[in-house]
């Protein structure tokens, strides 16, 4: 027999799972934009048609550098990790999705402003959905979005080295991970509703 708080979980997880129904194609857009430019750079300026966040260049590469990358490989890695990240996001919200993006951007200024080389590439937006997601559940502390934070602990934990200078690869930029994460916290405690404090349900 069915119990008053199961009812509510339930109710809970469809109304979760109609908003990512409603919202599934949305992360499609800025993958779309993403690969659009890799095709165009590689046919037609082969590979030389990047639009990277450059140390002392245009505010306008801090935001075309997601849509910007070095290679296919370097793109199709990304974008396997930007689909499932950004659907358990927008699982929660389109504003959550959309404060992770801003949140993003936002972290990103300070490493154009002081940062002696440039990035580019989806990734700082792959460690800011990630860094939302590990925070939210706690912030929240309800039993199904402590769920998406746990369930994204157990999966991406093995982000977390990315985030530091002597685990990352030459030629990886671990400040856009690190800027990145730190924008998906800033994300997280920006839209963080107490449970019994008005707001969006």
């Amino acid at each position: 027999m069915a119990t008053p708080s199961s009812d509510r979980l339930s109710i809970r997880l469809d109304r979760a799972l109609a908003r990512l129904g409603g919202t599934a194609l949305i992360p499609l857009v800025p993958l779309a934009l993403a690969w659009g430019q890799e095709l165009v750079d590689q046919l037609l300026f082969a590979g030389q048609w990047n639009l990277p966040m450059l140390p002392g260049g245009s505010f306008l590469g801090v935001l075309t550098a997601p849509f910007s990358h070095s290679g296919f490989d370097h793109l199709i890695g990304n974008s396997l990790w930007f689909l499932p990240l950004s659907w358990l996001v927008l699982a929660k919200s389109r504003m959550d999705y959309l404060a992770v993006w801003l949140g993003a951007y936002a972290m990103a200024i300070p490493v154009w402003l002081f940062w002696p080389s440039g990035s580019h590439g989806l990734s700082g937006v792959v460690f800011a959905l990630v860094g939302y997601l590990f925070v939210i559940g706690f912030l929240e502390r309800r039993l199904l979005v402590l769920a998406l934070s746990v369930f994204s602990l157990i999966s991406y934990s093995g982000f977390l080295p990315g985030l530091l200078p002597f685990f990352s690869p030459p030629g990886v930029s671990w400040i856009g991970h690190a800027s990145g994460f730190a924008g998906g916290v800033l994300a997280a405690f920006a839209v963080y509703r107490e449970p019994n404090r008005p707001g969006r349900p």
